[in-house]
């Protein structure tokens, strides 16, 4: 399987190594490889207005969408989760991966429908576009939280508490806060990779001064291909550390937890 294996991360990373490639290739014509050597395509990108302007929506959407879900998700998974019914947890989980199942660009038809309206005519505003991307990224959160919280065996460790005395304020204070720490914050990093590299429902239901950094990218590819491929080098860097800051910190709370 060794060679399958090999074509496999052949086929996975060499468009990759090409976008690194041509980022820095001077000319890029009808080649495998591009010709020359100049980093003028990414000082292109980061003078570039439009860039700025995206680069910065796509972090300030990225913020909102974290504490949005973090302030829905975690009293939401804690309900969830201590539900007495197992019916209920199952229809809840049904309908929180219902954003899952569904692909992005139906959701944004729908946020179009909703949102160009004479009623609620909000297409277009930052408020829809950080609406859409929670919508999205949410159910990642609270399938986190909820699983962390059966590793844990949080209900143990609230029965606990509380026969030592300890009130329900003082419990979720000292004992579910805590817990969940380290699970919030992976959750929370995969909520951001998710947001910065989101382009189908951001490109229908983002206005022109909202336009975050994947859909500006697109426009891009119609222009000299070392831009291009600079400009999706960097969107590509972001969520390489988003993921590998999440892979860390989900690492780090499975060894307190084994601890």
């Amino acid at each position: 399987m060794a060679w399958v294996t090999g074509v496999y991360l052949a086929y996975l990373f060499l468009p990759i190594l090409l976008l690194f490639v041509g980022s820095f290739g001077d000319v890029w014509l009808n080649s495998m490889l591009p010709s020359g050597f100049t980093g003028r395509w990414y000082e292109a990108v980061y003078t570039d207005g439009s860039f700025q302007r995206a680069f910065w929506v796509s972090l300030r959407v990225c913020a909102a969408t974290c504490v949005i879900d973090a302030v829905i998700g975690l009293p939401l998974a804690y309900a969830i989760y201590g539900a007495a019914s197992r019916g209920v947890r199952a229809a809840a989980r049904i309908l929180y991966l219902l954003p899952i199942a569904v692909p992005p660009i139906v959701l944004a038809f729908g946020f179009v429908l909703v949102f160009s309206s004479d009623t609620l005519p909000f297409l277009g505003s930052a408020g829809v576009l950080i609406g859409g991307h929670v919508v999205l990224t949410l159910p990642y959160l609270l399938q986190t939280l909820v699983g962390d919280m059966r590793h844990l065996r949080l209900a143990e460790l609230e029965t606990a508490a509380e026969s030592l005395g300890a009130g329900p304020l003082r419990t979720l204070a000292e004992i579910v806060l805590p817990s969940l720490r380290h699970s919030l914050a992976s959750g929370l990093i995969m909520v951001a990779a998710l947001s910065i590299g989101e382009f189908q429902l951001s490109n229908l239901v983002a206005g022109f001064l909202t336009r975050p950094y994947p859909v500006v990218l697109l426009q891009a590819f119609y222009g000299a291909t070392g831009f291009a491929c600079a400009a999706t080098v960097i969107l590509l860097a972001l969520a390489l550390t988003a993921s590998a800051a999440g892979a860390l910190t989900a690492h780090r709370a499975t060894g307190r937890h084994a601890q």
